[in-house]
């Protein structure tokens, strides 16, 4: 489910110590997380000073061997959201709809074996904030594609709200009540309730689109 949920899906460690699955590094130095399944998404860390962390992905299946259906679900440009819960715990969606009427409805895919989802059942209430162009790596970080010293909301400025924190320059979000949910494809389809919105300007959306962030011209 590409950034998890369809989302940056985060790793499929249920309540593994930091919200969202944090990934491990392992005795050689390679942080590791999950995605969708597909294996084990590597990042070489360099312990020198100044040192950059290289996103590789040895496990990735080539774009020509790609089933139609996963090629074509890559072509549909997504707009990238962060899901948060009280506990607190988030995960970043690249699945979200928002469906208007009496009473507003807000839908989307996560991964039932992510901290979000555990948090989210529990509490039975989320907040969902649109990300832009300056949360990229906020977005991989959520997505567990991002180490997270510290825990994941340990940087950043954050804002409290009674359904999570969300990040204070969104520009918005949504606080949510829990529905229902039920296992649709490799995902959950998690069905909403819109009680409340938030919107503070007008922001540049972050897209999802073909495995890689974009961001409209």
């Amino acid at each position: 489910m590409g950034p998890r949920g369809r989302a940056l899906t985060a790793p499929r460690h249920r309540r593994a110590g930091n919200s969202g699955g944090a990934p491990t590094v392992d005795a050689r130095g390679h942080i590791r997380a999950r995605r969708g399944g597909a294996g084990p998404t590597m990042f070489h860390v360099n312990h020198e000073p100044g040192a950059e962390i290289h996103h590789i992905d040895p496990f990735a299946v080539p774009a020509d061997q790609r089933s139609p259906v996963r090629r074509l679900r890559g072509r549909l440009a997504s707009p990238v959201t962060l899901w948060t819960a009280p506990e607190p715990a988030g995960l970043t969606v690249s699945s979200t709809l928002v469906a208007e009427g009496e009473p507003d409805r807000l839908l989307g895919l996560v991964d039932p074996e992510s901290d979000l989802w555990a948090a989210v059942e529990s509490a039975g209430r989320f907040a969902v904030a649109p990300l832009g162009p300056a949360h990229r790596q906020l977005a991989d970080r959520f997505a567990g594609l991002f180490p997270s010293p510290g825990g994941l909301f340990a940087t950043g400025a954050w804002t409290d709200t009674p359904y999570g924190p969300v990040p204070a320059d969104a520009g918005g979000w949504a606080g949510c009540r829990l529905d229902s949910a039920r296992e649709y494809g490799w995902g959950l389809l998690v069905e909403a309730t819109i009680e409340a919105v938030e919107l503070t300007g007008e922001t540049d959306p972050l897209l999802h689109y073909r495995g890689r962030y974009r961001e409209l011209t």
